[in-house]
């Protein structure tokens, strides 16, 4: 099993808003950077454990706990002219974005905010933390993912 960061601006989407859903899964559309959809297609897997991050905002922080529950397909919405992640150069033959489906598991039982996570010694090294990464969708190693729901 995989462990994630996955972010996500609460005014677009939020932890809440994953919880609503019908079966409380959801696509993860409009990834449109190449590493974070690399991971998407590749490393994903069903099963894979991930922390919903809420960004830009307040407090930004990990809010909750989600699971893959579909690998890598093609994301629909780079297709759609209507979307706001709409992409003319990506082809439905040869799909250039893609998106997995994530469940709701559970709200953490606070925010763990960045501020925070910046302060663990022990989360140094985790991408999340370091300059300059801008990645909405990163890897948590299995150590960094025990660590922080230790915090909670």
């Amino acid at each position: 099993m995989n462990y994630w960061l996955m972010k996500s601006e609460p005014n677009a989407f939020s932890i809440d808003d994953l919880e609503k859903m019908p079966n409380q899964t959801e696509h993860w559309d409009g990834v449109r950077n190449y590493q974070a959809r690399n991971m998407m297609r590749d490393q994903m897997k069903i099963g894979d454990q991930v922390f919903f991050y809420h960004s830009n905002c307040e407090i930004p922080g990990i809010v909750g706990l989600m699971e893959v529950v579909r690998e890598g397909y093609p994301d629909h919405t780079a297709f759609d002219p209507q979307s706001k992640y709409f992409d003319p150069k990506s082809d439905p033959e040869k799909p250039r974005w893609i998106m997995v489906d994530i469940k709701y598991i559970r709200h953490t039982n606070r925010v763990i905010s960045l501020a925070e996570l910046k302060e663990q010694e022990i989360l140094e090294n985790m991408p999340l933390v370091r300059k300059g990464n801008r990645l909405s969708i990163m890897p948590v190693s299995p150590a960094e993912w025990s660590y922080i729901l230790s915090l909670e």
